[in-house]
Order: C-alpha cells, then sequence, then structure tokens
C-alpha cells in the first residue's frame, strides 16, 4: 500500500470534502424548509388537504436518489423548453442538478419523519392547549411542533448521516465531492484501495461528528424525560 500518494494528494480530498459538506448542509436546510409544511400538510386529517404533499413524498421515496439526480441533470435538458428558460442557468449546473435531487429527497423523507411524529402526538396535550383558548395556529406553534421536533430528533439524525453517505452520488455527475476526488486519485495512480479508504476515513469522521452533535441535541431537549436523582 501506497500512502504517499494519499498525503500528495491530501489537498485534493480536503475541496472534495468541502464541497461535501455544503451539498449536505444546503440540502439539509433546504429538505427542511420544505419538509415542515409537507409534513404538516400531510398529517392533516382531511383527504384532499393531504393529497398532493403524500403524493410528493411517496414518488421521493419511492425512487432511487441516483434516478432522481439523473432525471434531473440529464432529463430535463432534453426539453427546449427548459433549455430556453431562465432555469437553464442553474440547470446546466451539475452542482445545482445535485442540489436540487438532494433537497428534494430529503424533503421527502423528512416529511415523512414530521407527519408521524405529529400523528403520535398525545391527545391530551391538544385538549389542554384547547381548553386554555389556543387557536389552532397557535396550538402548532406552541405544542404540536415543538414535541413533534423533540420526538424527531433520533429519526432525523439518521436522515442526516443517510444524506451524507447519499450524496457520493454527486461524484458521478462530474462534481468533484469527497467520493469524486478519491475517483480523480484513482484513475491517475492506480490506488483503488488507498483512494477509497480514505475518502471512507473521512465519511467516518463526519458520520461521528454528526452523531455527536445529535446526541448532545437529545441530551437537552429530551433532558425533562430522565429520571430525577433524589
Amino acid at each position: 500500500m501506497d500512502f504517499e500518494v494519499i498525503i500528495n494528494n491530501l489537498p485534493l480530498y480536503l475541496e472534495g470534502l468541502w464541497i461535501t459538506l455544503q451539498l449536505v448542509v444546503v440540502s439539509l436546510v433546504c429538505g427542511l424548509f420544505i419538509a415542515i409544511p409537507l409534513g404538516m400538510l400531510s398529517a392533516h386529517r382531511n383527504y384532499w388537504i393531504q393529497f398532493l404533499p403524500r403524493l410528493f413524498i411517496y414518488c421521493f421515496r419511492g425512487t432511487p436518489l441516483l434516478v432522481q439526480m439523473f432525471l434531473i441533470y440529464h432529463g430535463l435538458g432534453q426539453f427546449e423548453a427548459v433549455r430556453e428558460s431562465l432555469a437553464w442557468i442553474i440547470l446546466k449546473e451539475a452542482y445545482w442538478c445535485a442540489l436540487i435531487a438532494f433537497s428534494l429527497n430529503t424533503a421527502a423523507y423528512t416529511a415523512e419523519i414530521i407527519r408521524g411524529t405529529i400523528r403520535q402526538t398525545p391527545a391530551g396535550e391538544i385538549e389542554v392547549a384547547r381548553s386554555m383558548g389556543m387557536s389552532p395556529l397557535t396550538q402548532q406553534r406552541r405544542i404540536v411542533l415543538p414535541s413533534t421536533f423533540r420526538r424527531a430528533l433520533p429519526a432525523y439524525g439518521n436522515e442526516v448521516i443517510f444524506m451524507l453517505h447519499g450524496s457520493a452520488l454527486a461524484g458521478i455527475i462530474t462534481i468533484v465531492d469527497l467520493f469524486g476526488a478519491a475517483k480523480i486519485v484513482n484513475s491517475r495512480y492506480f490506488v483503488p484501495f488507498e483512494s477509497f479508504i480514505t475518502a471512507g476515513f473521512f465519511y467516518l469522521c463526519v458520520t461521528f461528528l454528526i452523531v455527536g452533535l445529535f446526541r448532545l441535541a437529545e441530551n437537552r431537549w429530551h433532558a425533562h424525560l430522565r429520571p430525577r436523582q433524589s
């Protein structure tokens, strides 16, 4: 094994890691903003209100992320109307296509997490809020959503990790992310073990960081659930 090649190409890996972190963080933020209203609407008791959000969630959870990314990056470009529109300024760039695909994909999974946790909200909490004269909007803002976010935290932590791992697909559409950097090193020096195990090491380090941050958040937000010591 020749890890000298890896040391010499460490700046390339660090640049790829920075691109990966950009894609993951921005897509998670955008996806969360999309997922909150989607999750609330999909949890509504009215069938016609929940129909379109549930359809969106079903389509994006039911198809592979790679297919979604290819449809956005390769598929939309075949339509002349898209190429002549202002949207083509964004859609012709691989970076933005990956970002859109990642955002929509994580939005669907996060919305399903939110929908499930909203449905699990204890009825007693809602009844107490109603008895205090809270409007439905105030109930959602002060009771349902805070309780939902606390209970959704462990599942959302898994979604963040899955998004990090799924971001490796960006290297397939010419983006030099962490996985793309490993591909370049392997193609130049033919060291598949060293190049990809280095990428795996960086992914592992970021995963440990994410797990630690979510554990700290759970310890803080779930402190009231721990038994008090006498």
